[in-house]
């Protein structure tokens, strides 16, 4: 039975599973994204966030925990100057796991984990989806200022919202 077992061993140590993990979030930081197996991907995420935690406020107390963990003064740095800037607005959730297949040796399932903030492809695709929302939203007004237009009133009501779309044209033009 596993009462009392919260985290994955990975069928290591405990010193090889804590040096493994070590390595893999100091790649991480490096190089904001990694391939591993999902196991280890979701491991290392339990073991980086508190980290990636720590650091958005640098203070030499975060510091030490964070090389305590690390071992390595360039990744502490490199966190510290710019990761630790990067996600600092972030509540949490600092990385994310996408599954890649199977790996063709032993059938292990792969996945790439990568720090969120440093995905420029996705974040490209966030700021597309908010601008349609916004333009949907835009078009919503417009429709109930016309239906609103065209009901029976004592006075003309004038449609500001209806020469938006005009404008945007001639932008576009």
């Amino acid at each position: 039975m596993r009462h009392n077992k919260k985290f994955n061993h990975l069928s290591r140590k405990a010193n090889h599973r804590a040096a493994m993990l070590s390595n893999m979030a100091c790649s991480l930081i490096q190089h904001k994204r990694i391939s591993t197996t999902l196991a280890k991907a979701k491991a290392l995420r339990i073991y980086v966030e508190p980290i990636l935690t720590r650091a958005k406020e640098d203070n030499m107390n975060n510091r030490r925990l964070a090389f305590s963990l690390l071992k390595q003064k360039e990744i502490v740095t490199e966190l510290f100057q710019n990761v630790g800037e990067k996600i600092a607005n972030r509540p949490g959730g600092y990385t994310r796991i996408l599954r890649t297949g199977f790996r063709l040796g032993d059938a292990a399932e792969m996945c790439i984990i990568e720090l969120v903030d440093y995905n420029e492809n996705m974040l490209k695709e966030t700021k597309k989806a908010a601008k349609k929302a916004t333009r949907r939203a835009g078009k919503k007004a417009v429709k109930e200022a016309v239906e609103a237009a065209e009901a029976p009133a004592e006075a003309p009501v004038e449609v500001p919202a209806a020469e938006a779309p005009a404008a945007e044209e001639a932008k576009a033009e």
